[in-house]
């Protein structure tokens, strides 16, 4: 599938919280943590689970930073 985000990071997911319409999905990139909110629904399409590898990816207008 051609997409036309250029950050794609490849990583693992560690957690997954479920809510009745959407999860927390938290993704092990090397030594960070990324956490993403996704529908339930997305969740049972990707059939994602613990432990899955997966690619993070990142499409934004505004990425934010905080020194120290």
């Amino acid at each position: 599938m051609a997409i036309s985000a250029r950050n794609q990071l490849p990583g693992r997911v560690e957690e997954i919280l479920l809510g009745t319409v959407m999860a927390h999905i938290t993704v092990r990139v090397g030594d960070n943590l990324v956490e993403s909110v996704i529908t339930r629904r997305s969740v049972d399409a990707l059939q994602l689970k613990v432990g899955d590898e997966v690619k993070v990816l990142i499409k934004s207008t505004e990425v934010m930073l905080q020194k120290g």
